[in-house]
């Protein structure tokens, strides 16, 4: 991309950003024109092809801008300082759904893209998304006492699993048009108490004690 991009005022930048979050969440990658980018930017399409030299150059700088921003919300939030596993969850659930309500847009569009089949962007969706998982899942594993769970289980395994839920439950809110981010806070934390029930060995050990008692 050009360099002259981020000599532009905040706001201008924060424009285009903007018009490039809701055009692409809206369709996929190939049916999402340009030109409608640049006309909610309030830019020409000539001007935004000085700053970005194509739609693919456009696409992947919105997701890298997408991924940045989440990071630098969830490491404010402390999510990456928890070394509760579903503590942790919780802070990154809370970081994200605060972006959502400030960037009504990026939350789909980051799901969008993750889902994007067009040739020219998912190879690099999904890299720079495996990167990103193995990264932060490494980190969030180190942190964990395997005590707290149930003997046996593939902690690994176990945090893929939530991730792939977690994942599947944004983009049912999305086939339904749904952006309500109280419902989905209320879903994923009806999931988190599901997971504790399920994965924790105090938490599976009270609720059959429960059981017993009944």
């Amino acid at each position: 991309m050009n360099p002259k991009f981020f000599n532009l005022p905040q706001e201008k930048q924060q424009a285009i950003l903007n018009a490039g979050f809701h055009v692409f969440s809206r369709s996929s990658y190939k049916k999402s024109p340009v030109s409608e980018i640049a006309e909610a930017a309030g830019i020409s399409k000539a001007l935004l092809f000085h700053y970005f030299h194509n739609k693919k150059e456009l696409y992947l700088f919105l997701w890298d801008t997408c991924a940045r921003i989440t990071v630098e919300e969830m490491t404010r939030s402390g999510a990456y300082e928890q070394t509760d596993l579903f503590g942790s969850m919780d802070h990154g659930m809370q970081a994200k759904l605060r972006l959502m309500r400030q960037y009504p847009d990026i939350g789909v569009f980051a799901v969008r893209a993750f889902y994007e089949k067009d040739p020219e962007v998912s190879m690099d969706i999904q890299a720079s998304m495996s990167r990103y998982l193995e990264a932060h899942a490494a980190k969030k594993l180190q942190k964990i006492d395997p005590e707290d769970f149930i003997p046996g289980i593939d902690l690994q395994m176990m945090y893929k699993e939530m991730y792939w839920a977690s994942e599947g439950c944004l983009w049912e809110y999305i086939q339904r048009s749904c952006t309500d981010t109280n419902a989905m806070e209320k879903d994923f934390r009806a999931l988190l108490n599901f997971w504790k029930s399920v994965y924790l060995r105090k938490e599976r050990k009270d609720l059959q004690d429960d059981q017993k008692n009944v």
